[in-house]
């Protein structure tokens, strides 16, 4: 298995596989702004290598996937302009500290590989918001669940205003964060937020099962293209940019050795093996869109 070395992480590869896996046990994995740092690093990391094809995200321990931000420093917690932590200034943008946890989702957002949450504890606050771009969440029966902000007396961060009402609606997103409680796995399960519950010995096997089902059978650059495609074009103002961008995604893997490999391996019964790879022949076409700044 290869590894990267993190502090606040724990990050391999193997078959295929990444596994990120949030790493403060102690303190239920809460999150920190050097675990922000590692995760976006992590995800960087995952984009460059070929050999990754999917990624799992984690928490250690069996309390937590991560019980939101680290409360360390009390009423202070959230008021970033009076706390000097190393990162925080790099982040400061015309006089407004960029949110961590918004940096950290905007990341998995772009990320070229599918994410698959594997969420094996209390997910609170950040917690469940940076669960919200993951592609598929899989928790087990005894996760629970919390948009909490407004009983801290903050608001949703995270981007999760753009992400929670596409995930389960807009009426289920306001209940939520309106009331700030916490709800258990099922309740998460009946409203769309995850896709199916596990006991908890079994959830990374059933993580990893539907990740090996990916990463054996399909083309790394169809499945790049196709994540960014249905992200972003769930915001589109009209289907007609998804039919142009559809149409030339379509030319250009219809002429790609992955089409020929795909029919080919088809017709003759055997498991394929895909040429291209992310790193080197994503269309020229790709990225479609302009990246917004922070203002």
């Amino acid at each position: 298995m290869a590894q990267k070395n993190f502090e606040t992480i724990l990050y391999g590869v193997e078959d295929g596989i990444a596994t990120i896996t949030l790493n403060r046990p102690d303190k239920m994995n809460a999150f920190t702004t050097q675990m922000r740092d590692e995760m976006i690093a992590a995800f960087d990391e995952t984009d460059a290598d070929d050999a990754v094809r999917v990624v799992i995200v984690t928490g250690a321990g069996d309390r937590a996937f991560c019980a939101g931000a680290d409360l360390s420093k009390g009423g202070a917690t959230f008021d970033y302009a009076s706390r000097k932590e190393s990162g925080r200034e790099e982040n400061l943008v015309n006089g407004v500290y960029r949110d961590g946890g918004g940096m950290t989702t905007l990341r998995i957002y772009k990320s070229l590989k599918p994410v698959i949450g594997a969420i094996n504890g209390a997910a609170v606050g950040i917690g469940v918001t940076m669960q919200l771009p993951m592609d598929i969440r899989m928790a087990s029966t005894t996760a629970r669940f919390g948009f909490v902000f407004s009983r801290r007396g903050i608001v949703p961060e995270a981007a999760s205003s753009y992400f929670l009402s596409k995930v389960v609606g807009m009426q289920t997103a306001l209940e939520w964060c309106y009331t700030g409680r916490v709800f258990d796995a099922q309740e998460a399960k009946e409203r769309g937020l995850v896709r199916s519950l596990h006991a908890p010995d079994e959830l990374l096997p059933a993580a990893r099962a539907l990740a090996r089902e990916i990463a054996d059978n399909t083309a790394p650059v169809s499945v790049a293209l196709t994540r960014q495609m249905l992200w972003r074009m769930a915001a589109a103002d009209d289907p007609m940019r998804a039919h142009r961008i559809d149409s030339r995604a379509i030319q250009s893997r219809g002429r790609s050795a992955d089409a020929k490999e795909g029919v080919s391996s088809f017709l003759e019964k055997r498991k394929p093996v895909y040429p291209c790879k992310v790193s080197s022949d994503m269309p020229d076409f790709f990225p479609w869109w302009d990246e917004l700044p922070f203002e």
